[in-house]
């Protein structure tokens, strides 16, 4: 009777530890997928940001390094891996989203153009995007590193060697949303 006991013991505990096993795979794999949806989301961004530049170029003598500030960005968002990495060019991307529009201001015809409002209301779309991504990342995190921080879950975390994944931070610049409407 006791083997009996003893045994049950073991397969819950096997289990428990399948299943918590799992669980933390889930999530570190939910992460990098959703990370790679702010990649995907920040590379549009950049590249509607690229056509806002040429079509603000055609209007006004636009600095050559803000062009190619954009273009080296959209080559370096998809293959970027950290966390870190992504918050360090969606600062970048949202300063130069800021230089453009000031160019935009100083030319009022380009305030009327069709295709400069039309990405304009594109890039507000991608914000929003940017924005879901980055909280469905961050709410993984917290699961994942709550879970590798409580008993009793924190046993199969140590002897996986699961570490914390980092939170996805904007820094300060996220709570000011980019001005991104044509003032007249």
């Amino acid at each position: 009777m006791l083997k009996i006991i003893i045994l049950g013991v073991v397969i819950g505990i096997v289990f428990y530890v399948i299943s918590t096993y799992n669980r933390f795979m889930t999530l570190k794999n939910g992460a990098e997928a959703t990370l790679g949806q702010v990649k995907v989301a920040l590379k549009k961004r950049l590249d509607m940001l690229s056509q806002l530049l040429d079509t603000v170029k055609s209007y006004a003598n636009f600095e050559k390094e803000t062009f190619e500030r954009v273009t080296q960005l959209r080559s370096e968002v998809l293959g970027v891996k950290s966390p870190e990495e992504i918050s360090q060019i969606e600062k970048q991307s949202r300063d130069i989203m800021g230089n453009i529009l000031l160019t935009v201001e100083n030319y009022p015809e380009l305030k009327t153009s069709e295709l400069a409002t039309d990405l304009t209301q594109s890039i507000k779309n991608i914000e929003d995007e940017i924005s879901r991504h980055r909280y469905t990342y961050n709410n993984i995190v917290q699961e994942f590193n709550t879970m590798r921080d409580t008993v009793p879950s924190n046993i199969v975390a140590n002897v996986f060697n699961f570490t914390g994944l980092d939170y996805l931070e904007f820094g300060e610049e996220i709570e000011k949303r980019p001005d991104l409407s044509w003032k007249r």
